[in-house]
C-alpha cells in the first residue's frame, strides 16, 4: 500500500512548512488527486487518520478534489478527457493519446492557525 508512504510524505512536508511558517496546527488539507494518479482514495483517507496521529495534523480534516485525466489525441489533435491510461479517444476511437494531465497529486490548500 503506497499510500501510507505518501500519508507520511504528507506529514513531513507539514512539519517542515510548520517549522518555516511558523503555525502550530493544521485545521484543513485539500489534496487534487487525477484519475490517472493510482492513488487508492480510500486507502489515502485511512492512511491521513494513521499517520497524522502525534503531528500538527493530528485532527486536520482532509478534503480530496478529483482531477480528471486528459489526453492530447495524436489523430483528431484534441485535448480529450480520459478515465484510465490506455483509454481510446472518445472522438475518434484512436489509442496514440498522450496524457497531459491528471496523473499527479498535489496539496492545493492548508487552512493553518
Amino acid at each position: 500500500m503506497h499510500e501510507m508512504a505518501i500519508c507520511e510524505s504528507i506529514r513531513q512536508i507539514l512539519e517542515e512548512q510548520a517549522q518555516t511558517a511558523r503555525f502550530a496546527r493544521v485545521e484543513r488539507v485539500v489534496l487534487a488527486i487525477g484519475a490517472l494518479s493510482g492513488v487508492e482514495i480510500e486507502a489515502l483517507r485511512f492512511g491521513f487518520d494513521v499517520v497524522m496521529r502525534g503531528s500538527v495534523a493530528q485532527d486536520a480534516k482532509l478534503e480530496i478534489e478529483d482531477v480528471p485525466g486528459t489526453a492530447w489525441c495524436m489523430v483528431c489533435a484534441q485535448t480529450v478527457e480520459i478515465a484510465a491510461r490506455y483509454d481510446a479517444c472518445p472522438r475518434c476511437g484512436s489509442y496514440q493519446l498522450q496524457v497531459t494531465g491528471g496523473d499527479d497529486m498535489t496539496i492545493r490548500e492548508l487552512e493553518v492557525v
